[in-house]
C-alpha cells in the first residue's frame, strides 16, 4: 500500500469585514488576511487498498457522515473535474485543530486533499484546484497554498502576501467547548446589520494589503485587525466575551474572534512572541480545551511526502 502525507494547517484571520451578499449566489463578499499557523491536521491519502470498494474519509472523533466530510468532497470534485480513475482511495485524517472553532479545519482538510490528489495522478495545476476549492468554501482556496493571503470577493480573489518570519509573532489559541456555525454567525451579523458597503470594503483591502505588502507581522493600526464577525459571534455565543477578556489580561496585546468563531485568538507581535504566548497559555492553565500555541508557517509546511510504498 502506497501513502502520501501532507499537512493540513489552520488558518487565523488577520482582520475579517463583512460586506453584502451577492445577488448571484448569496454568499457574502468580504475582506480579509488569512494566515496559516503551525496547528495542523495530519492528512494521509492510502492507495490501492485492498478490499476498498469505493473513496473513504477516516476522520476519527469528528461526527456526521463520511460522504459530507468536506475533505470527501474534494476529492470526489478533484476526480470528476479531472476524470482521473484510480482504483479507491482511502484519505485518513488526523484531527488537531478543534471542529467549528473558527480556525477552517475542515477547510484545511479539503485543501489537504486536492493536494495529495494531485500529486497522487500528476493531473490539474494550481489554479484547477483554487477553483476547485472556491466551490467547496469561502476559507479552502487560500489554504491550497498555506501562506499569507489577502482574500476578497467571496475568498476566491486572493493576492499573495509576502510571508513574515516564522518567529515575527506568536499566537495563543483559546478554543471553547461550545461550538458555532458558520452560517449562523453570518445570518447573526445580517440580522445585528453588522455589514459594510463595497466601498469600505475596498478600502479595507487596500489599507491592508499596504500595510502587509513588507512582511510586517501584523498592521501596526490596530482597526485593520478588527473582526465583523465577533460581535455576531458574541451574540450567539456570549462566553466568548469573558474568554476575550481572560486572554488580554493573560498579556495579549490584541485578542480577537477567529473567523466565525467561538475560538479566541492572542496575537503577541514584536520580539519572543511565541515565548510571551507560551506564559500566557500558563496562566491559563486549566483550563478546558488546554490553549494551543502556535507561529505563521508558509507553504513549506505542507508539503506532500510518500511515507510508504
Amino acid at each position: 500500500m502506497s501513502i502520501l502525507r501532507t499537512l493540513a494547517p489552520a488558518k487565523v484571520n488577520l482582520g475579517l469585514f463583512v460586506g453584502p451578499t451577492r445577488a448571484a449566489d448569496g454568499r457574502h463578499e468580504l475582506v480579509t488576511v488569512m494566515q496559516s499557523i503551525s496547528l495542523a491536521d495530519d492528512v494521509e491519502l492510502e492507495q490501492d487498498v485492498a478490499g476498498l470498494q469505493r473513496d473513504e474519509v477516516v476522520c476519527p472523533g469528528v461526527q456526521g457522515p463520511a460522504d459530507e466530510n468536506l475533505a470527501a468532497r474534494a476529492l470526489a470534485a478533484f476526480r470528476a473535474s479531472t476524470g482521473w480513475e484510480a482504483p479507491p482511495l482511502r484519505l485518513r485524517i488526523h484531527k488537531r485543530i478543534p471542529v467549528a472553532a473558527g480556525l477552517a479545519g475542515g477547510s484545511a482538510d479539503a485543501a489537504a486533499a486536492l493536494r495529495l490528489a494531485r500529486h497522487a495522478s500528476g493531473l490539474a495545476d494550481e489554479q484547477l484546484l483554487r477553483t476547485l476549492a472556491a466551490q467547496l468554501g469561502a476559507d479552502v482556496p487560500a489554504q491550497i497554498s498555506p501562506g499569507r493571503w489577502l482574500a476578497s470577493g467571496a475568498g476566491e480573489c486572493l493576492q499573495q502576501l509576502p510571508d513574515p518570519n516564522a518567529e515575527s509573532f506568536g499566537l495563543l489559541i483559546v478554543p471553547s467547548t461550545a461550538g458555532l456555525s458558520t452560517a449562523a454567525v453570518y445570518a447573526e451579523a445580517d440580522r445585528l446589520g453588522l455589514g459594510r458597503s463595497g466601498a469600505d470594503l475596498e478600502n479595507r483591502r487596500r489599507a491592508l494589503q499596504t500595510a502587509l505588502e513588507l512582511s510586517a507581522a501584523v498592521p501596526a493600526a490596530g482597526e485593520l485587525l478588527d473582526n465583523d464577525l465577533q460581535r455576531a459571534a458574541i451574540s450567539l455565543c456570549p462566553q466568548i466575551a469573558r474568554t476575550l477578556k481572560e486572554v488580554r489580561e493573560a498579556g495579549a496585546d490584541l485578542a480577537l474572534v477567529s473567523g466565525s468563531g467561538p475560538t479566541v485568538v492572542g496575537l503577541f507581535p514584536h520580539a519572543n512572541g511565541l515565548g510571551r504566548a507560551q506564559r500566557a497559555a500558563a496562566g491559563l492553565h486549566g483550563r478546558e480545551p488546554a490553549p494551543i500555541c502556535a507561529t505563521p508557517v508558509d507553504a513549506s509546511s505542507s508539503q506532500c511526502v510518500t511515507i510508504s510504498g
